[in-house]
């Protein structure tokens, strides 16, 4: 917690991160912060000004803006309280960052261009088209063993214009720069200017887990990582899955690969089966509708089962020369499938308006219409109209 004074107040809008409605809140600036604003790759803090909670916290020039749901009194005195968890997940991940990029370029000479503080993953985009599996096994290693030693990291401020700052690792400053600059270091592994926050110590770091590999931009591999406790938090997750894969698949973690694979060459074999079946049944409805003497001017069918191949059979069989077929599968209370088949110019008129009706969407040529329908409960008034239009076509019938 840190006492401050609120020193403006103004109102104003923030978008959420995930997009919609903007906020309707207010901007206000204290006389001085311990919430950090977002920038050099890590996210911004959270926390309280007495009671109002803190949504964003931005940097604008020289100072930390802060946007709050309520107004508060320009020159009053206010507790600000610090979310202590998100700060230090974010300690973490920005210190280990830091020991990461160090390392990577000390064994293999890959430089870090950029990097990613992200809310479950981190990443950083190291300058080497590839990385193999054994250089990212010996970079763990490495960096777990630092972590081991109780490194200390320090932070110490430079002026603008002391040459120590030609021997410190840097992306540069931001153009509206000014006043000394910060400098961490991580005792005889690395000395980086930067703005953000960091462990006292490499043992705060608890772990760093190093999961993989993903191509990056030209030239470039995004290597992805956790630390501290985004690593147990990840062990927690995976042993909850794994227990409850030992429960569904009845047999032991170490097996649950090879079960996994037997399933799937299963349904392989049952989708198959299925399809074949599916075919079969289509071609046996086919021709008993055609083997009736009844007039076959229109054909509707429902079925929950089926796709678009099922019902296709089913209007080759029949033929769309003289008949109209309204065939449609899927859930009766949820989305399915409509097919809308016979005389083209009977399909070019009726077709958008049958989907219309359903609520779907589709598209034709010639003797066939089919997509998508949201409302299959309509299929009663689509009957309807299709048979009013046999009517009107067919005075006789």
């Amino acid at each position: 917690q840190f006492a401050t004074r609120v020193v403006s107040c103004r109102a104003a809008e923030l978008r959420p991160e995930g997009g919609g409605e903007p906020v309707r809140g207010f901007q206000v600036v204290l006389e001085d912060t311990i919430l950090f604003p977002e920038g050099g790759g890590q996210p911004d803090d959270r926390g309280l000004i007495g009671d109002v909670p803190v949504l964003r916290v931005t940097r604008r020039g020289p100072e930390a803006v802060h946007f709050v749901p309520a107004a508060l009194q320009p020159g009053a005195e206010v507790l600000l309280s610090l979310d202590w968890e998100r700060r230090f997940d974010h300690m973490q991940q920005h210190s280990g960052q830091h020991l990461i990029t160090a390392i990577a370029e000390q064994m293999f000479g890959f430089k870090t261009t950029s990097w990613e503080l992200g809310r479950q993953r981190s990443l950083i985009e190291l300058d080497t088209p590839s990385m193999t599996a054994e250089q990212v096994k010996a970079l763990e290693s490495s960096v777990n063993e630092k972590i081991r030693d109780r490194v200390p990291v320090t932070v110490r401020e430079l002026a603008a214009d002391d040459p120590e700052i030609e021997r410190v690792r840097s992306r540069g400053l931001p153009d509206d720069h000014v006043g000394p600059v910060r400098v961490v270091d991580i005792e005889g592994i690395d000395s980086n200017m930067c703005c953000g926050t960091h462990v006292s110590n490499l043992s705060d770091l608890q772990v760093i887990k190093l999961l993989g590999m993903e191509k990056g931009k030209k030239n470039k591999t995004n290597l992805i990582f956790l630390v501290g406790n985004r690593v147990l938090k990840s062990i927690e997750q995976s042993h909850s899955t794994e227990k409850a894969l030992t429960s569904l698949l009845k047999n032991g973690p170490g097996e649950h690969v090879e079960a996994v694979r037997k399933l799937q060459s299963s349904v392989k074999v049952l989708q198959k089966n299925n399809l074949n079946l599916l075919r079969d049944i289509a071609v046996l409805i086919a021709r008993d509708f055609k083997s009736k003497p009844a007039p076959r001017q229109l054909f509707v069918l429902h079925r929950k089962e089926g796709d678009s191949e099922f019902m296709n059979i089913i209007a080759n069989e029949i033929g769309t020369e003289e008949t109209l077929l309204f065939l449609t599968v899927g859930d009766e209370k949820e989305a399915g499938l409509f097919l809308l088949a016979g005389p083209v110019e009977a399909v070019e008129n009726l077709g958008p308006r049958v989907a219309e009706l359903l609520g779907g969407k589709g598209a034709g040529k010639r003797d066939r219409f089919q997509g998508k329908a949201a409302k299959m409960s309509r299929r009663g008034e689509v009957q309807a109209l299709l048979q009013e239009f046999i009517r009107h076509r067919s005075p006789e019938v």
